[in-house]
């Protein structure tokens, strides 16, 4: 599952992120957010050389319990998990790099 373009606004269940085996970028914004359209290119550029690590981009909001079981405050917030355990956490990210960093981190861990 490539970069995802579209935000879900069906969230799935934390027990479900809990429970997710290998690696996982969880993002959550909005369409409407400006600091989620800046950081969208960087996102995809970054996933360009994870094809298949799944993006799961999750529109966020009052109300939505995933974001507020996260902790999430700002958008965009990127939460990359490995076997549904959070190994590293970006907010606003402004490079490419930092993004490439943290994906880097989630595949380099093994079980």
């Amino acid at each position: 599952m490539p970069y995802s373009a579209t935000y879900l606004t069906q969230a799935p269940a934390r027990e479900a992120m809990d429970q997710s085996r290998g690696a996982v970028l969880l993002e959550f914004g909005t369409p409407w957010c400006g600091h989620c359209a800046r950081a969208a290119p960087l996102v995809r550029a970054a996933l360009a050389s994870y094809p298949e690590l799944p993006h799961v981009k999750v529109q966020d909001g009052p109300g939505q319990r995933l974001g507020r079981s996260f902790g999430v405050k700002l958008w965009p917030t990127l939460v990359f998990l490995r076997d549904g355990a959070e190994v590293a956490r970006l907010v606003r990210p402004q490079t490419e790099g930092a993004i490439a960093d943290a994906l880097a981190q989630i595949s380099a861990h093994t079980d």
